[in-house]
């Protein structure tokens, strides 16, 4: 079980939810060490004091905020412990609103909220609540020093918080806008959607997997074993130019029955095979 992040309540009403919170997701690339590669000695870092030159111990580190100016402003833990978010345990749902109306880009990252003692009940009445009306809960969340818009919403038997960014953490888009000017055909919009229609499938995660991660697992593995380092035989192919955007998505649009055609051809084997082993 991971460990708790979060300890507090979640407020809706009158009603008072104790809960804790804890990482939804965990990392899984493959991490590395800074090495000397003469022989393998790791790199440590100081952390040195730029005027003086001293190695500064973690206790003696404050937090600087530089002004346009220059003008710069020095706080330390003290000045931290008396802002108001230091002691705020407690979230209220402020609205709801509809899960479709939120933007992805929003979305940070994700904790299971898990009910204490007496806050079962209440939980479960929220979690059934939200569920039924597919709507989240907006909320304000403190933590780890810094306060966070918040969504809460049901996921199978649980409640999850998605910590969100602010409106003004999301970058215009505009300056990546195209041309106005340049504009696509009504064959060629056809075309793309056929090829969009072509591999489109329910959705299912399980299909998926990180080859990079998996390629860089084998390399470290044949590196520790003193074999040879697996080579990628595969390549790959680009067009700077597409000339004839009609024909390209003709082709592509072809590609795909092919591939489906083979996938579902596969499938079948694989179940006809199941079933003589059964």
């Amino acid at each position: 079980m991971p460990r708790s992040t979060w300890k507090g309540a979640i407020s809706f009403g009158l009603i008072s939810i104790p809960v804790r919170l804890y990482g939804a997701t965990e990392a899984k690339d493959v991490s590395f060490h800074q090495v000397h590669a003469a022989d393998g000695g790791r790199i440590r870092y100081q952390r040195v004091c730029e005027k003086c030159g001293e190695v500064i111990e973690y206790a003696d580190i404050a937090k600087g905020y530089e002004a346009a100016d220059g003008r710069l402003a020095i706080l330390d833990s003290d000045d931290f412990e008396s802002l108001p978010l230091s002691s705020s345990k407690t979230v209220d749902i402020v609205q709801f609103v509809d899960e479709s109306e939120i933007d992805p880009m929003y979305f940070e990252k994700s904790y299971f909220i898990q009910a204490e003692g007496a806050g079962t009940k209440p939980y479960v009445l929220l979690r059934d609540a939200l569920r039924n009306t597919a709507k989240a809960g907006v909320v304000k969340v403190a933590m780890r020093s810094r306060e966070s818009l918040a969504l809460i919403r049901a996921k199978d038997d649980v409640l999850v918080l998605d910590t969100m960014l602010w409106p003004d953490e999301i970058r215009d888009s505009q300056f990546a806008a195209p041309d106005a000017d340049v504009k696509a055909s009504k064959q060629e919009v056809a075309m793309a959607e056929s090829f969009v229609t072509q591999l489109t499938e329910p959705w299912d995660p399980t299909q998926f997997e990180d080859d990079y991660r998996t390629a860089v697992e084998e390399l470290v593995n044949a590196k520790l074993a003193g074999a040879p380092v697996p080579v990628d035989a595969s390549t790959s192919t680009s067009s700077a130019d597409v000339v004839d955007l009609v024909a390209a998505l003709k082709a592509s649009v072809e590609a795909a029955k092919q591939r489906r055609t083979a996938q579902k051809s596969s499938d079948a084997d694989a179940a006809s095979e199941e079933r003589q082993a059964s």
